[in-house]
Protein backbone atom coordinates (compact mmCIF):
# COMPACT_ATOMS: atom_id res chain seq x y z
CA UNK A 1 0.00 0.00 0.00
CA UNK A 2 0.92 3.83 -0.74
CA UNK A 3 1.13 5.99 2.58
CA UNK A 4 0.11 9.68 1.19
CA UNK A 5 1.28 12.24 3.99
CA UNK A 6 -0.01 15.79 3.60
CA UNK A 7 1.99 18.11 6.47
CA UNK A 8 0.08 21.50 6.50
CA UNK A 9 1.20 24.18 9.46
CA UNK A 10 -2.42 23.33 11.62
CA UNK A 11 -3.20 19.50 10.34
CA UNK A 12 -1.09 16.69 9.14
CA UNK A 13 -3.58 14.43 6.72
CA UNK A 14 -2.46 10.58 6.76
CA UNK A 15 -4.30 8.68 3.45
CA UNK A 16 -3.11 4.85 2.98
CA UNK A 17 -4.22 4.28 -0.63
CA UNK A 18 -4.12 -0.16 -2.36
CA UNK A 19 -1.94 0.22 -5.19
CA UNK A 20 -2.98 -1.84 -8.66
CA UNK A 21 -3.23 -6.29 -8.15
CA UNK A 22 -3.17 -5.52 -4.59
CA UNK A 23 -6.21 -7.24 -2.02
CA UNK A 24 -8.43 -4.69 0.11
CA UNK A 25 -7.48 -5.30 3.71
CA UNK A 26 -8.29 -3.81 7.19
CA UNK A 27 -11.82 -3.37 7.76
CA UNK A 28 -11.57 0.60 7.09
CA UNK A 29 -11.59 0.39 2.50
CA UNK A 30 -13.27 2.42 1.30
CA UNK A 31 -14.85 2.62 -2.12
CA UNK A 32 -14.53 5.98 -4.11
CA UNK A 33 -15.91 6.25 -7.70
CA UNK A 34 -13.59 8.19 -10.14
CA UNK A 35 -9.75 6.56 -8.29
CA UNK A 36 -8.11 4.34 -10.15
CA UNK A 37 -6.68 2.96 -6.71
CA UNK A 38 -8.53 2.35 -3.90
CA UNK A 39 -8.27 4.53 -0.65
CA UNK A 40 -8.33 2.36 2.54
CA UNK A 41 -8.65 4.72 5.23
CA UNK A 42 -7.52 8.37 5.89
CA UNK A 43 -6.80 10.67 8.93
CA UNK A 44 -6.29 13.91 10.09
CA UNK A 45 -3.99 14.35 12.99
CA UNK A 46 -2.51 18.13 14.68
CA UNK A 47 0.84 19.00 13.24
CA UNK A 48 3.16 19.14 16.32
CA UNK A 49 6.26 20.56 15.83
CA UNK A 50 8.05 19.81 18.60
CA UNK A 51 7.21 15.81 18.50
CA UNK A 52 9.60 13.56 17.91
CA UNK A 53 10.23 10.68 15.55
CA UNK A 54 8.83 7.81 18.57
CA UNK A 55 6.02 9.86 19.32
CA UNK A 56 5.15 10.28 15.60
CA UNK A 57 6.10 6.73 14.98
CA UNK A 58 3.85 5.45 18.02
CA UNK A 59 0.58 7.52 17.07
CA UNK A 60 0.57 6.44 12.89
CA UNK A 61 1.49 2.39 14.77
CA UNK A 62 -1.44 3.01 16.60
CA UNK A 63 -3.96 4.56 14.04
CA UNK A 64 -3.24 1.80 11.82
CA UNK A 65 -4.00 -1.18 14.47
CA UNK A 66 -7.31 0.18 15.13
CA UNK A 67 -7.56 0.05 11.34
CA UNK A 68 -6.76 -3.63 11.24
CA UNK A 69 -3.49 -2.35 9.11
CA UNK A 70 -0.36 -3.57 9.98
CA UNK A 71 2.57 -0.80 9.14
CA UNK A 72 4.33 -4.05 7.47
CA UNK A 73 1.25 -3.74 4.52
CA UNK A 74 3.11 -0.35 3.45
CA UNK A 75 5.70 -0.62 0.58
CA UNK A 76 5.83 3.25 -0.63
CA UNK A 77 6.03 6.64 1.19
CA UNK A 78 5.32 10.00 -0.50
CA UNK A 79 5.29 13.77 1.66
CA UNK A 80 4.15 17.02 0.50
CA UNK A 81 5.20 19.14 3.61
CA UNK A 82 4.97 22.89 3.93
CA UNK A 83 6.75 22.87 7.65
CA UNK A 84 10.91 21.97 7.09
CA UNK A 85 11.02 21.10 10.84
CA UNK A 86 8.61 18.10 10.77
CA UNK A 87 10.79 16.82 7.61
CA UNK A 88 13.42 15.20 9.29
CA UNK A 89 11.38 13.69 11.97
CA UNK A 90 8.84 12.23 9.25
CA UNK A 91 12.08 11.00 7.53
CA UNK A 92 13.24 8.81 10.65
CA UNK A 93 9.52 7.50 11.03
CA UNK A 94 9.59 6.46 7.69
CA UNK A 95 12.91 4.94 8.65
CA UNK A 96 12.66 3.52 11.62
CA UNK A 97 8.95 2.03 11.81
CA UNK A 98 8.39 1.70 7.94
CA UNK A 99 11.67 0.78 6.73
CA UNK A 100 11.14 3.07 3.75
CA UNK A 101 12.88 5.74 2.36
CA UNK A 102 9.71 8.41 2.22
CA UNK A 103 9.32 10.37 -1.75
CA UNK A 104 9.16 13.81 -0.80
CA UNK A 105 7.63 16.11 -3.17
CA UNK A 106 10.52 18.75 -3.72
CA UNK A 107 11.89 20.49 -6.42
CA UNK A 108 13.17 17.62 -9.34
CA UNK A 109 10.42 15.59 -8.92
CA UNK A 110 8.47 14.88 -12.04
CA UNK A 111 4.83 16.39 -11.87
CA UNK A 112 4.04 16.18 -15.59
CA UNK A 113 2.92 20.25 -14.98
CA UNK A 114 4.88 23.15 -16.41
CA UNK A 115 4.74 25.74 -13.91
CA UNK A 116 4.60 29.50 -15.12
CA UNK A 117 6.00 31.67 -11.96
CA UNK A 118 8.85 33.69 -11.97
CA UNK A 119 10.24 31.52 -9.11
CA UNK A 120 8.99 27.48 -9.61
CA UNK A 121 10.82 26.33 -5.99
CA UNK A 122 8.87 28.51 -4.13
CA UNK A 123 5.44 27.10 -4.64
CA UNK A 124 4.76 25.32 -1.78
CA UNK A 125 4.40 21.42 -2.13
CA UNK A 126 0.59 21.28 -1.08
CA UNK A 127 -0.57 23.85 -4.13
CA UNK A 128 1.30 21.71 -6.74
CA UNK A 129 0.20 18.98 -5.69
CA UNK A 130 -3.62 19.97 -5.36
CA UNK A 131 -3.25 21.54 -9.16
CA UNK A 132 -2.16 18.76 -10.58
CA UNK A 133 -4.64 16.50 -8.71
CA UNK A 134 -7.14 18.95 -9.87
CA UNK A 135 -6.52 18.88 -13.54
CA UNK A 136 -6.37 15.09 -13.75
CA UNK A 137 -9.78 14.66 -12.37
CA UNK A 138 -11.75 17.64 -13.61
CA UNK A 139 -9.83 19.25 -16.61
CA UNK A 140 -8.86 22.34 -16.97
CA UNK A 141 -8.94 25.62 -16.32
CA UNK A 142 -9.65 25.30 -13.41
CA UNK A 143 -9.27 27.13 -9.73
CA UNK A 144 -8.73 25.24 -6.40
CA UNK A 145 -9.48 27.20 -3.25
CA UNK A 146 -7.76 25.62 -0.41
CA UNK A 147 -9.16 26.47 2.67
CA UNK A 148 -6.25 26.30 5.89
CA UNK A 149 -4.32 28.19 8.16
CA UNK A 150 -3.88 29.90 5.01
CA UNK A 151 -6.69 29.89 2.12
CA UNK A 152 -4.76 29.29 -1.32
CA UNK A 153 -5.73 30.33 -4.75
CA UNK A 154 -4.10 28.22 -7.62
CA UNK A 155 -5.21 28.76 -10.98
CA UNK A 156 -4.45 25.97 -14.25
CA UNK A 157 -5.12 26.53 -17.66
CA UNK A 158 -6.75 24.13 -20.03
CA UNK A 159 -3.80 23.45 -21.40
CA UNK A 160 -2.90 21.75 -17.99
CA UNK A 161 -0.45 24.67 -16.84
CA UNK A 162 -0.05 26.19 -13.38
CA UNK A 163 -0.51 30.08 -14.16
CA UNK A 164 -0.43 31.36 -10.53
CA UNK A 165 -2.31 32.06 -7.90
CA UNK A 166 -3.21 33.99 -4.75
CA UNK A 167 -2.51 33.81 -0.52
CA UNK A 168 -4.98 35.10 1.75
CA UNK A 169 -5.16 34.98 5.73
CA UNK A 170 -7.02 31.99 6.96
CA UNK A 171 -10.49 32.48 8.41
CA UNK A 172 -9.11 30.47 11.70
CA UNK A 173 -5.87 33.39 12.03
CA UNK A 174 -8.30 35.96 11.09
CA UNK A 175 -10.60 35.16 13.58
CA UNK A 176 -8.18 34.41 15.87
CA UNK A 177 -6.28 38.43 14.91
CA UNK A 178 -9.96 39.90 15.80
CA UNK A 179 -10.67 38.13 19.35
CA UNK A 180 -6.80 39.11 20.08
CA UNK A 181 -6.88 42.50 19.38
CA UNK A 182 -10.31 43.55 20.56
CA UNK A 183 -10.41 43.31 24.45
CA UNK A 184 -14.25 43.44 24.34
CA UNK A 185 -15.26 40.95 22.16
CA UNK A 186 -15.13 37.61 22.90
CA UNK A 187 -14.26 34.18 21.36
CA UNK A 188 -17.57 32.65 19.20
CA UNK A 189 -18.25 29.68 17.06
CA UNK A 190 -17.42 30.33 13.31
CA UNK A 191 -20.63 29.53 11.82
CA UNK A 192 -23.41 30.93 9.06
CA UNK A 193 -25.88 32.83 11.47
CA UNK A 194 -29.79 32.58 10.55
CA UNK A 195 -29.29 36.65 9.09
CA UNK A 196 -26.53 38.49 7.97
CA UNK A 197 -28.00 41.48 9.99
CA UNK A 198 -27.20 40.26 13.81
CA UNK A 199 -28.91 41.46 16.52
CA UNK A 200 -26.66 40.51 19.21
CA UNK A 201 -22.43 40.89 19.91
CA UNK A 202 -22.20 36.75 18.82
CA UNK A 203 -24.01 36.67 15.84
CA UNK A 204 -22.90 39.93 14.75
CA UNK A 205 -19.41 38.53 15.07
CA UNK A 206 -20.50 36.00 12.89
CA UNK A 207 -22.09 37.29 9.84
CA UNK A 208 -18.85 39.48 9.45
CA UNK A 209 -16.52 36.77 9.71
CA UNK A 210 -18.26 34.30 7.88
CA UNK A 211 -19.93 36.29 4.89
CA UNK A 212 -17.17 38.56 5.03
CA UNK A 213 -14.68 35.67 4.41
CA UNK A 214 -17.31 34.62 1.39
CA UNK A 215 -16.89 37.84 0.58
CA UNK A 216 -13.00 37.81 0.52
CA UNK A 217 -13.36 34.22 -1.33
CA UNK A 218 -15.54 35.45 -4.06
CA UNK A 219 -14.14 38.82 -5.02
CA UNK A 220 -10.87 36.77 -5.36
CA UNK A 221 -12.33 34.53 -7.55
CA UNK A 222 -14.58 37.21 -9.60
CA UNK A 223 -11.29 38.84 -10.51
CA UNK A 224 -9.28 35.85 -11.81
CA UNK A 225 -12.03 34.82 -13.79
CA UNK A 226 -11.97 38.20 -15.30
CA UNK A 227 -8.38 37.70 -15.76
CA UNK A 228 -8.18 34.14 -16.92
CA UNK A 229 -10.91 35.23 -19.61
CA UNK A 230 -12.21 31.48 -19.17
CA UNK A 231 -15.02 29.57 -17.74
CA UNK A 232 -12.61 27.61 -15.11
CA UNK A 233 -14.67 24.85 -12.92
CA UNK A 234 -13.61 26.25 -9.23
CA UNK A 235 -12.97 23.23 -6.57
CA UNK A 236 -12.64 23.66 -2.76
CA UNK A 237 -10.78 21.26 -0.86
CA UNK A 238 -9.28 21.57 3.07
CA UNK A 239 -10.74 21.61 6.67
CA UNK A 240 -13.25 24.75 6.04
CA UNK A 241 -14.26 23.71 2.55
CA UNK A 242 -17.85 22.50 3.29
CA UNK A 243 -18.34 25.42 5.90
CA UNK A 244 -17.70 28.39 3.50
CA UNK A 245 -18.58 26.93 0.18
CA UNK A 246 -22.15 26.45 0.62
CA UNK A 247 -22.78 30.48 0.00
CA UNK A 248 -19.99 30.73 -2.69
CA UNK A 249 -21.49 32.18 -5.94
CA UNK A 250 -18.26 30.79 -7.68
CA UNK A 251 -17.42 27.32 -6.20
CA UNK A 252 -18.93 23.99 -7.93
CA UNK A 253 -17.20 21.54 -6.29
CA UNK A 254 -15.71 20.22 -2.67
CA UNK A 255 -13.26 17.71 -3.18
CA UNK A 256 -11.77 17.03 0.60
CA UNK A 257 -9.24 13.85 -0.53
CA UNK A 258 -8.07 16.24 -3.97
CA UNK A 259 -4.14 17.03 -1.52
CA UNK A 260 -4.64 12.82 -1.27
CA UNK A 261 -4.99 12.30 -4.62
CA UNK A 262 -2.68 14.77 -5.77
CA UNK A 263 -0.07 12.60 -3.91
CA UNK A 264 -1.25 9.11 -5.26
CA UNK A 265 -1.13 10.69 -8.62
CA UNK A 266 3.24 12.05 -7.96
CA UNK A 267 3.87 9.03 -7.05
CA UNK A 268 2.03 6.91 -10.26
CA UNK A 269 4.30 9.31 -12.06
CA UNK A 270 7.46 9.00 -10.31
CA UNK A 271 7.12 5.20 -9.72
CA UNK A 272 9.39 3.94 -12.32
CA UNK A 273 12.02 6.69 -12.46
CA UNK A 274 12.33 6.80 -8.54
CA UNK A 275 11.67 3.25 -6.68
CA UNK A 276 11.20 2.37 -3.07
CA UNK A 277 14.26 1.22 -1.28
CA UNK A 278 14.60 -0.33 2.16
CA UNK A 279 16.12 1.44 4.61
CA UNK A 280 18.29 -0.30 6.82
Amino acid sequence: MLLALDVGNTNTVLGLYRLDGEQAEGSAALERPGSEQELQAHWRVTTHRTQTSDEYGVLFVNLFNMHGISVDQVTHIIISSVVPPVETTLRRVCEKYFHLQPLFVEPGIKTGMPVLVDNPTELGADRLVNAIASYERYGGPCIVVDFGTATTFDVISAKGEYLGGAIAPGLGISADALFARAARLGRVDIKRPAKVIGTNTVTHLQSGLYYGYIGLVDGILERMIAELGAQPRVIATGGLARQISEDSRYIAQIDDMLTLDGLRILFERNRTTRPRSRAH
